[in-house]
C-alpha cells in the first residue's frame, strides 16, 4: 500500500465526522461534484413519498395548513440560517437564485438612494449573476461596472450603489474575502450583496457577525436539497423595513388572502416571498437539512480543508511535472472546499475519470473541478481520485 493510502486510512480513523456518510445514498463512485449537485440524503425519498401521498394525496388543500406549506419558506429559512451565521427571521427559502440575485440587488439599489448611480458586480462571476446585475442596472438606471474582488475597494465611491459579489469563484475556488470587502463597501455608504452558492454547507459565512447588506445562495450543492431545488434570500433585519422588492407576489403581501388590488408589503424577511412555494421540491429540501442536526459547521471547514490540502498533496506525489496545475489557492483563507487543476484536454479526462469512477466537472476551457464535500467525501475517496488522475494524465 502507498504511502498516501496509508495516510488515508489514518484520516479517516479519526475523522469525527465519518458517521454522517450514512445519512446518504452512495455507493462505489468516488463522488466529487456536491459542488454542482449533492448526493441524497437517505431519508428524503420516504419523506417526499409522504408528502406526495398522504399530504397531497390524502389531505390535498387542507395541507397548505395542517401540513405546514403555507409557512415552508420562512420555516426552512430558518433551519438554514444557522448554517450561514444568521438569526431565525432573516432568511425566506423560494424562487431559484437568479431571481433571488434579483430581487436582492434591486432592492439594495433602491435602499442606497438616487444619487448612488453605478453598481459594482464581480468581474469573475457565474455568468447569471452578471446577465442579473446588467438587466438590474438597466431597469433602475445606474450604470454597471464590472471589477475584480481584489478591485473593488479601489473602484468604490460616493457614486457607488450596490456591490454584488461571489463569496467563492466557482472555477478556482477561489474564496474571497467577505468581512473586509463588506467593510470596505460599508465605508463607501454602499450595500453589499453576497451570492453564497459555493460557500454555504462547506465553510463558516458569519453574516450577522460581519453586517452583511444581503445575501443569496442555492441549495442543491453543499446543502444536498435535490435538483432545482428553491434558493433562498438573506435581508438583514434592520433593513427589512426598506427592503423594496422589485417582484411584489401575492405571497408577500400583508394580508395574501384579502386580494386587495393595492399591494402592502409583509412585514420582517416575508417580503422575499413572491408567488405560490414550489412545495414538494421545498419540502425535500426540509427532510434534507435534518443531515446537518448536531454538525457543526466549522468542523465541516476543518475536515474540508483537510479533504483538499490531502487532494492537492496526493496529486503531487502521485503526477509527474508539468502535467496539471492546480489554480486554487494554497493559503486556507482564500480556498473554498474545491480544488481546481488546469490541464491539456481537460474535457477529455474528466470524461475518461467519469468512466473510471471518478465523478467531477469540466469548466471551459480547461479546468477539472473536484468539489469535496466534507460530510460524506472520506480521505479513502480522495486518495483513489487523485491516483486515478495521474493514471490518466500518464
Amino acid at each position: 500500500m502507498s504511502e498516501p493510502a496509508l495516510e488515508a486510512e489514518k484520516l479517516d480513523a479519526a475523522d469525527e465526522l465519518a458517521p454522517l456518510r450514512d445519512r446518504f445514498v452512495l455507493d462505489e463512485v468516488v463522488y466529487l461534484d456536491g459542488n454542482s449537485l449533492g448526493a441524497l440524503p437517505a431519508n428524503v425519498p420516504d419523506r417526499v413519498a409522504d408528502v406526495v401521498r398522504r399530504q397531497w394525496g390524502e389531505l390535498r388543500i387542507r395541507s397548505w395548513e395542517e401540513s405546514g406549506w403555507w409557512t415552508a419558506p420562512e420555516r426552512i429559512g430558518d433551519r438554514i440560517a444557522p448554517l450561514v451565521g444568521a438569526a431565525a427571521g432573516q432568511v425566506v427559502v423560494g424562487d431559484s437564485t437568479s431571481v433571488n440575485v434579483f430581487k436582492a440587488l434591486v432592492a439594495a439599489v433602491r435602499m442606497a438612494g438616487e444619487d448612488r448611480t453605478e453598481i459594482l458586480v464581480d468581474a469573475t462571476t457565474f455568468p447569471t449573476d452578471g446577465y442579473i446585475a446588467e438587466s438590474a442596472a438597466r431597469l433602475t438606471g445606474r450604470t454597471l461596472r464590472a471589477v475584480t474582488p481584489a478591485e473593488v475597494p479601489a473602484a468604490l465611491g460616493d457614486r457607488t450603489a450596490a456591490v454584488l459579489l461571489n463569496h467563492v469563484d466557482y472555477r478556482t475556488g477561489r474564496l474571497h474575502d467577505l468581512p473586509g470587502l463588506t467593510a470596505a463597501i460599508h465605508a463607501a455608504g454602499a450595500l453589499a450583496v453576497w451570492d453564497l452558492c459555493h460557500s454555504a454547507g462547506a465553510l463558516p459565512v458569519g453574516l450577522d457577525e460581519h453586517g452583511v447588506d444581503l445575501a443569496v445562495g442555492c441549495t442543491y450543492k453543499y446543502l444536498n436539497g435535490g435538483p432545482g431545488s428553491p434558493a433562498y434570500l438573506y435581508v438583514r433585519r434592520d433593513l427589512q423595513p426598506g427592503f423594496d422588492s422589485p417582484l411584489p407576489g401575492w405571497n408577500s403581501h400583508t394580508d395574501p388572502f384579502g386580494m386587495s388590488p393595492s399591494y402592502a408589503p409583509a412585514p420582517g424577511a416575508l417580503r422575499g416571498r413572491v408567488g405560490t412555494p414550489d412545495i414538494l421540491s421545498m419540502l425535500a429540501l426540509e427532510a434534507a437539512l435534518e443531515v446537518w442536526d448536531d454538525v457543526s459547521v466549522s468542523a465541516v471547514r476543518a475536515k474540508s480543508l483537510a479533504l483538499t490540502d490531502f487532494f492537492l498533496r496526493c496529486v503531487r506525489a502521485y503526477t509527474g511535472p508539468g502535467h496539471v496545475e492546480s489554480v486554487t489557492p494554497e493559503r486556507h483563507e482564500e480556498r473554498g472546499s474545491q480544488v481546481a487543476l488546469r490541464c491539456d484536454d481537460a474535457g477529455e479526462v474528466m470524461k475518461r475519470l467519469i468512466t473510471r469512477g471518478v465523478v467531477g466537472d469540466f469548466r471551459h476551457p480547461d479546468v477539472l473541478r473536484f468539489g469535496f464535500t466534507p460530510l460524506y467525501v472520506t480521505f479513502a475517496e480522495t486518495e483513489r481520485a487523485a491516483r486515478i488522475l495521474a493514471e490518466e494524465l500518464a
